[in-house]
């Protein structure tokens, strides 16, 4: 017995030995990678994106305008747009952007729009990035476009040996960035919620999530650049180029695939929906209702979280924005796992008369099982508190699809304030967004715009959409009214008993602060 105990701890110091030079190694790579200084451009006059924008900036001094984007056709055609309008710049930053349809789309979008002479900066979390890395080291190769990743592994070659890394820097490369920001020449920017991928633009066959952000308009947009610039500099954003370079033949071949495509796709739904698409300006003041918020913030976690800092986490004004209900809170989240102290926080609202409710995924629903078992224990002890808890349905009637696609999953993130203030971003309610994650999104005072927040929580409440949830004799029950007869589950609805298992033996394990 000695001598295994004597084993494993060489092991042990072996392996913190080994990481320790794994970190130090990758902060000395990183230090030697880092790219130039880059800057937003300053606003000018004379592209279709001036145009559309400046005269209702210039009739409002000083204010930002905002529209929610809830219809996921909506969301992918104004990106699109906001690409093929741009004469200056488009600055991206996203957690996710796949290789599928929807994702290739918009990269041939960037592809033309740094053709025209639009200088195109990319940065992208680095943790889903690798099956997607062809088409991003093709398009690096254009003088126009520049990509970074954030917080990368050095290994590219293969799954083993990047594993292997990632398992050594676990302290760091357990950080990601989380922030959705699109932002076209200074003048408009998209933040909230979705990602560039099928599945967040009902492209997807099989599941299409419900998801939303907004358009930007007025000086939020600079806030933005502000944010984007702060990370593009950071000390975590590490060129692509110097993780990975092309062959000299990649980004003609992405070109000659761009063509095709554009060739094959002609009457496909998405390119029918840009050619019919009623330009930037007109979707501003015709088909989204446009908002003037007195207040409108665009807030994000600092950089340095990613690198374990611990000043100006976001989490902090949104629970001062929470803290002012007097009436009620209506949250929306996909991933819900409120800690301890989340418990008693809503528990002393509750005490003071604020109603509070809950819109989350049920395990039907939900895209990852490890976070539903870190939610799935609070459950009992909100409802005993008088929370309101409601779980989205996996076949709930969505509001466009595509492809016939039965299935549907809540990633919206936002919350709801009395009727005066609302917040749509990247932020879970759950540990990982609040200590582990960089996250932002727009914080605003309008009650126009809330109204249309909380007309879409009421809306994915109803039964048609949710189960809510109620007690038996302390036992949960998942109330389905719209069922004939209405239905009361005794376990969670629509799961086989082999998800219901897992999420038992995933809830046993001391993995609440990663989720």
């Amino acid at each position: 017995m000695l001598r295994k105990l004597r084993l494993f701890a060489i092991v042990i110091v072996v392996f913190i030995a080994a990481s320790l030079l794994s970190l130090w190694s990758y902060g000395r790579f990183a230090e030697r990678s880092q790219g130039p200084a880059g800057h937003a451009l300053p606003l000018q006059e004379g592209g279709a994106l001036d145009r559309a924008v400046a005269p209702l900036t210039e009739a409002r001094p000083g204010r930002s305008g905002m529209a929610l984007l809830s219809d996921n056709l909506d969301a992918f055609a104004v990106r699109a747009l906001t690409a093929r309008g741009a004469h200056r710049s488009l600055d991206l930053q996203y957690y996710l952007w796949h290789d599928d349809l929807t994702g290739r789309l918009l990269h041939y979008e960037l592809l033309r729009a740094a053709d025209r002479g639009v200088r195109v900066r990319l940065l992208l979390d680095d943790l889903n990035a690798h099956g997607g890395q062809s088409p991003l080291i093709a398009l690096d190769q254009h003088p126009n476009i520049e990509i970074r990743m954030f917080n990368p592994t050095r290994n590219r070659s293969g799954t083993l040996m990047r594993g292997m890394e990632m398992l050594l820097r676990l302290v760091s490369v357990n950080r990601r960035m989380h922030n959705k920001a699109w932002i076209a020449d200074g003048r408009v920017a998209v933040v909230g919620g979705r990602n560039i991928g099928d599945e967040y633009f009902d492209a997807a066959a099989d599941t299409n999530f419900l998801d939303l952000d907004a358009i930007v308009i007025g000086p939020a947009v600079q806030r933005t650049e502000a944010i984007f610039d702060e990370f593009w500099n950071s000390h975590s954003a590490i060129p692509l180029s110097a993780l990975k370079r092309a062959d000299a033949q990649a980004l003609p071949s992405l070109r000659e695939r761009a063509a095709r495509a554009e060739s094959l796709l002609r009457d496909h739904v998405f390119v029918q929906r840009l050619r019919n698409a009623p330009g930037v300006r007109a979707m501003l003041v015709g088909e989204q209702s446009l908002h003037w918020p007195e207040r409108l913030e665009v807030l994000s976690d600092p950089a340095s979280k990613a690198e374990g800092g611990t000043d100006g986490w976001l989490v902090r004004p949104l629970v001062e924005a929470m803290q002012e209900a007097q009436q009620r809170i209506h949250l929306i989240s996909p991933y819900f796992v409120p800690g301890e102290r989340g418990l008693e926080w809503l528990k002393r609202k509750r005490a003071r008369g604020v109603e509070v409710g809950v819109l989350t995924n049920s395990l039907a629903a939900t895209d990852v099982m490890a976070v539903h078992s870190g939610y799935a224990p609070y459950r009992v002890r909100l409802l005993e508190d008088g929370v309101r808890l409601y779980e989205l349905k996996p076949n709930g009637q969505q509001d466009s699809s595509l492809f016939g696609s039965s299935g549907a999953s809540l990633h919206t993130k936002a919350f709801i304030v009395d009727d005066t203030t609302g917040f749509i971003g990247s932020f879970n309610i759950d540990p990982r967004s609040i200590s582990l994650n960089t996250e932002m999104g727009l914080l605003f005072r309008d009650a126009g715009a809330v109204r249309e927040l909380q007309a879409r929580y009421e809306e994915k409440t109803a039964p048609t959409q949710s189960y809510r949830l109620s007690l038996s004799d302390g036992a949960l029950r998942w109330d389905d009214a719209t069922a004939q007869p209405p239905r009361a589950w005794e376990h969670d609805p629509e799961s086989s008993a082999w998800k219901r298992s897992a999420v038992r033996v995933l809830g046993w394990l001391p993995i609440e602060s990663q989720l």
